[in-house]
Formats: structure tokens, sequence, C-alpha cells
């Protein structure tokens, strides 16, 4: 019989979830055990990340479960982000940033839904340049993370306030599907070429 690597299945789930993170219930009902046998699981996982050298570490914050980067290496992260920071913004991470200043505050499965595909690594962008953040949680299950734009964001742009974004002549989420947010790259394009070059 086939021994179920759960520690590991858990793990990948945990990286698929990302900053939404996942609750016992969550992971009881995908790995189709008991609460009790995922609490298990998680606490097991947990403690191999403690005793091992890694970077990375599962924590429990409002209830649900997400892998994060450990305290000690923040120096490097830091460069990192500095490094990140000098990049240009794609087209994927300008789409996003489009989305979620129109329809703030936004999960990022909404964010997903309205593109069509994932869009973790352009929110990492965003948040890392500090044109969006995380502005509270989503009621309901998961209780996933609702992003918004930044004041560096009306900086960036020359807003006064969110108000001043180019009217779209169609709110919903068919509008962005069909190019309407091209009125925002039109209006803003030039201005973050000059910021992101």
């Amino acid at each position: 019989m086939e021994v179920i690597n759960w520690k590991g299945i858990l793990e990948a789930l945990l990286f698929a979830a990302g900053d939404e993170g996942l609750s016992v219930k969550q992971i009881a009902s995908v790995l189709d055990i008991t609460e009790f046998q995922a609490t298990d699981i998680v606490e097991g996982l947990k403690e191999e990340y403690v005793e091992d050298i890694r970077g990375i570490q599962v924590i429990e914050i409002a209830g649900v479960y997400q892998m994060t980067t450990k305290k000690e290496h923040s120096e490097y992260l830091k460069k990192l982000v500095e490094t990140s920071s000098t990049q240009g913004l794609s087209q994927a991470a300008l789409e996003t940033l489009a989305i979620i200043a129109y329809k703030q505050p936004i999960t990022r499965a909404e964010i997903d839904e309205i593109r069509g595909v994932k869009t973790d690594r352009p929110i990492h962008t965003l948040v890392t340049k500090v044109l969006i953040k995380e502005v509270g949680r989503a009621e309901g299950s998961g209780r996933a993370y609702l992003y918004g734009t930044t004041k560096e964001f009306l900086d960036y742009f020359g807003l006064n306030s969110i108000d001043e974004l180019p009217p779209l002549t169609d709110h919903s989420d068919e509008g962005f599907e069909n190019g309407e947010a091209d009125l925002f790259f039109e209006n803003f394009s030039k201005q973050s070429n000059n910021i992101f070059p």
C-alpha cells in the first residue's frame, strides 16, 4: 500500500494558497481527513521548518495557516525588493493595477477571475513597489486579503484622490476583459514609464 506524504501535500497546498492561507477546516476537506488529523499534520510540518535550516516557516494568522519567510533573512529580502523596484511594470502588472484601482477593495481571487489568469506575481510586484497594499480581510471562509491602492500610487500618477481616475464606460468585469481599462493605460502610461524606466 502506497504511503501518502501528507506533509508534502500540505506544503504544496499552502504554497499554492499564498497569502490567503488555509484554515484547518479547508485542509481537512481537501485531504479528506478529520480536522484533528489535519492539525496534527500542520504541527508536524511547522516543526520540520523550525528544525531544518530553511528560509521559510509555517505560521497561523487569524485562524489560517500560511507560508512566510523567516525574519532573520529580512536583510536579503530587502535587497531583493530594492533591486526589483528599479525594474519597470509589466503589462500584467499594469492590468492588475488598473483592476485594483477601479474595483478596490478586491481579493486576489476576484482579480484572477477578471483577468482570467493567476495574478500572484503582478500583485507581488505592485506590493513591493508600494503601489498597492493589503487593506483588510474579506468576510467568509478563508478571510482572503483585500487589496487597494496606496498614497504612493496617487503620487506616482499625479492624482489627488482615487476619484480622479478616468471614468470607465462600463464598470462590469466584462468591461475590463474587453479593454475598458485601456483608458487607464492611455492616461498614465507616460507617467509610469517615467517612474519605472
